[in-house]
């Protein structure tokens, strides 16, 4: 059964670690996360991006296809299925769906239209058993059209946005999505402790976990970060692996064109890297 992220991301809080959120794009991604989740008993985050729920036919086909699997799988770990990026309008087919978990991201509005929109949809979310998430200050690059410049967030802004009653606050600290580039400058860390004095303890979220090294993943969780976002290095271990298998011309002996057999070498691949994030966010045992 799907369960909200407000109860994982006090644990993670007060327990020092980090849940983190895979990004899901079809049924083989949906299925990896899922079994390395309950092999390695961490509570999991499943995201949706709006481009991503468009491609696997809609919010609804989603939802069921990620109980169907929690059903036939044998799921125990706590599993969050969480819109990632939403609008407003999407947040809100989102809850229609059957999500657990929505973000709204608001940060590209001034800060006032951010409030109006967040508290309506945390009034909506909430009277449903639905975490929120709210964003303030623009995490770098583009996912799925949303475009952001990477500023820091202002913590004053934070604290307007917490205020609201959201359950994980998404504060913009130099992180980016997609690849990082060779001159980015890194974290700012002295972004996210001011945001943590003025947020109190509202779990924090890391988008663009992506390429980010170790230490300061390890920084970022020690000073209040109880979620962090991975996608793109999951599509890029996907399509290394299937990319090995072809090359290697291994889908043209016997049925190896079968698309069980062309995907599973990619679906492997990212079992492995959620493995290794969830050992590193320190989520591991943690359901």
């Amino acid at each position: 059964m799907l369960v909200s992220a407000t109860e994982m991301m006090k644990k993670a809080r007060d327990g020092h670690y980090a849940v983190g959120q895979f990004n899901i794009n079809n049924l083989e991604w949906t299925k990896s996360i899922l079994l390395t989740a309950q092999e390695l008993q961490s509570p999991v985050i499943l995201g949706v991006s709006e481009g991503a729920g468009k491609y696997m036919c809609g919010y609804t086909t989603i939802v069921g296809m990620v109980n169907g699997m929690i059903n036939e799988l044998g799921i125990t770990v706590p599993v969050a299925l969480h819109l990632d990026h939403g609008s407003y309008e999407g947040a809100k087919k989102c809850i229609a769906a059957g999500f657990s978990s929505i973000m709204f991201d608001g940060s590209h509005y001034p800060i006032e239209e951010n409030i109006e929109k967040t508290k309506e949809l945390v009034a909506l979310a909430h009277s449903k058993g639905i975490s929120v998430e709210a964003e303030v200050g623009a995490i770098g690059g583009e996912e799925d059209g949303v475009i952001g410049r990477g500023e820091c967030a202002d913590p004053k802004e934070c604290k307007m946005i917490a205020d609201l009653g959201v359950d994980i606050l998404a504060a913009g600290i130099g992180n980016i999505h997609g690849v990082y580039p060779a001159n980015w400058e890194g974290l700012s860390f002295e972004t996210l402790a001011a945001v943590k004095e003025a947020v109190g303890d509202m779990p924090l979220v890391l988008h663009g976990g992506t390429g980010i090294p170790d230490d300061q993943i390890t920084k970022a969780i020690s000073l209040g970060v109880a979620k962090i976002n991975v996608n793109t290095e999951c599509q890029l271990v996907f399509a290394e692996a299937t990319r090995k298998y072809i090359e290697a011309g291994k889908d043209k002996q016997g049925k190896g064109f079968d698309p069980r057999k062309l995907l599973a070498p990619g679906a492997e691949a990212i079992k492995a890297k959620v493995k290794e994030k969830m050992e590193l966010f320190g989520s591991v045992g943690k359901a």
